[in-house]
């Protein structure tokens, strides 16, 4: 199989060693990325909304070899290591792109082509003057419904109850998506078997992971 990261390539800009912990999405910069679709090759699609360091990926990648699994990341420092440990390590199926979660995804993907997306542990944004940042809203949520193929799935995670509070009831408000461990519910456990770096911290730490499941509905549903 080809490397998915030699297809999408590295982002334009000079390398930096220090990659920024909080980046504004609204800024214009970031509103004006235009990435062109991607020539993901046949099979299952896996996608995970600001990978980072994509070690959630890569866990995913030993798992699933014949799975393409795509990282969506605002900061183009993690898209270029990303890409390069996946050259460097021979990992085909991993590739990190430089796009905008909250506008480029419909640009990158077709209707139904997505199995899975993963929202691991998003920026919480605190402040209420930086609530609006957060990526997780009700148009995003049904570009994810349409983006995925029928019965596929969206995992969100969170160790910040309002965040993960507030995530369930914009899901929950989503046509066409259903809550796998039952309606107004949190899931105990994460499924997939991979960890991010911020998920094994928390349990490291002792923190409660906030979980969610969701799956598109096979068939069209009436509105909520």
């Amino acid at each position: 199989m080809p490397l998915l990261c030699e297809a999408v390539g590295l982002p334009p800009g000079p390398r930096s060693r220090r990659v920024r912990h909080h980046v504004n999405p609204l800024k214009l910069e970031f509103l004006q990325m235009a990435p062109p679709p991607l020539p993901l090759p046949p099979g299952p699609v896996e996608v995970e909304l600001g990978c980072a360091d994509a070690r959630f990926l890569f866990e995913r990648a030993r798992q699933h070899p014949g799975t393409s699994l795509i990282g969506i990341e605002i900061r183009p420092e993690w898209v270029r290591r990303v890409n390069e440990r996946a050259r460097a390590q021979g990992v085909p199926n991993v590739a990190a792109v430089h796009a905008n979660i909250n506008q480029d995804l419909p640009a990158l993907f077709r209707p139904g082509q997505v199995d899975r997306f993963f929202l691991n542990f998003p920026d919480p944004w605190f402040k209420r003057a930086q609530h609006k940042r957060r990526v997780l809203d009700l148009a995003l949520a049904e570009q994810l419904r349409e983006l995925l193929r029928p019965g596929g799935e969206l995992l969100f995670q969170s160790d910040v109850f309002e965040v993960a509070l507030a995530a369930l009831e914009v899901l929950e408000r989503t046509a066409g998506l259903t809550n796998v461990c039952g309606e107004w519910s949190f899931c105990r456990q994460n499924p997939y078997g991979a960890r991010s770096l911020r998920e094994i911290r928390a349990e490291e730490r002792g923190l409660r992971i906030w979980r969610l499941l969701f799956q598109r509905a096979t068939a069209p549903q009436a509105c909520r």
